[in-house]
């Protein structure tokens, strides 16, 4: 099982990095999020392809006719939050007053239910599991927020089961779509988005792919864009995380979706036999 999500943001919306961090700075850079989201729905369109797409409730906002031309392409909209800031740096009110603005503008531009979360940069940590009874009791479903493996931006590596499971939390259940890993030498190696995907030689990504029962990908716009500008202002292993392969990554990202079958959430979750999968009791 294979499944193509996209996390819609802007080219800037780079986490914990003060030029990049709140609105106040993202008016002072282009906007380039139309010709970035219409290079990947016309890939989408080409293959036949359906994907999940976890919006900004900032984006949907400021550009809700790109939140209208992924609904009218027939994709699937899930949040990613309402302003891409860091849960962990957030109190439990704030987070919830966030999620809940980004579902209210999302509904009320599509007209249907919000039902998938994303976490930005994966922000739920050891520390922070109170997100996922927040995320629980805004009725969210699916959530796509596990990292199971260290990150920088959180990553729950205690978690063990890069497959579909149950969550349970402090009462709460969801359906919880994590990202998924391959072991070499007892290392756990994430290759499925962002950079990872991007640092990846197609030759691995294509072996690694063959090996997984599962895969859930994680790509952004700013992913296939090669031409965008650099933020200056970032330490260079910051800049090499964020820029390596950009040139590269479209033709790869069509040739994974030419070598493999690809599904949505909604697919997936319709697959999936619920009653069978791991219980991750956290």
């Amino acid at each position: 099982m294979n499944i193509l999500s996209f996390d819609v943001e802007e080219w800037f919306h780079i986490l914990d990095n003060d030029s990049t961090k709140t609105h106040n700075e993202w008016r002072n850079y282009e906007v380039r999020i139309h010709a970035n989201m219409e290079q990947i729905l016309s890939i989408l369109d080409r293959k036949h392809q359906k994907a999940t797409f976890f919006c900004l409730g900032w984006i949907a906002r400021s550009y809700p006719e790109i939140i209208k031309e992924i609904v009218a392409r027939g994709h699937e909209i899930g949040t990613h939050t309402d302003m891409h800031q860091l849960i962990y740096d957030q109190a439990p009110s704030a987070f919830s007053k966030d999620l809940e603005r980004s579902i209210k503008t999302l509904e009320d531009l599509t007209g249907d239910k919000v039902k998938y979360f994303r976490a930005p940069g994966f922000s739920i940590r050891e520390d922070n599991k109170w997100a996922f009874e927040i995320i629980a009791a805004h009725g969210i479903e699916v959530d796509s927020s596990v990292f199971p493996a260290p990150r920088a931006h959180g990553g729950l590596p205690s978690y063990k089961q890069p497959v579909p499971s149950i969550l349970k939390y402090n009462g709460i259940v969801l359906k919880e779509l994590p990202i998924n890993y391959t072991t070499i030498m007892g290392k756990d190696v994430i290759f499925s988005g962002g950079g990872y995907f991007r640092l990846t030689p197609y030759p691995l990504l294509k072996h690694w792919s063959k090996q997984s029962d599962y895969v859930m990908t994680y790509f952004h716009p700013r992913d296939f864009d090669s031409s965008q500008p650099m933020i200056q202002d970032l330490p260079w292993s910051r800049k090499f995380k964020s820029y390596v392969g950009l040139k590269g990554a479209t033709a790869k990202l069509e040739k994974w979706m030419t070598d493999f079958d690809f599904i949505d959430i909604g697919t997936a979750v319709n697959q999936i036999d619920w009653e069978n999968v791991p219980v991750i009791e956290l």
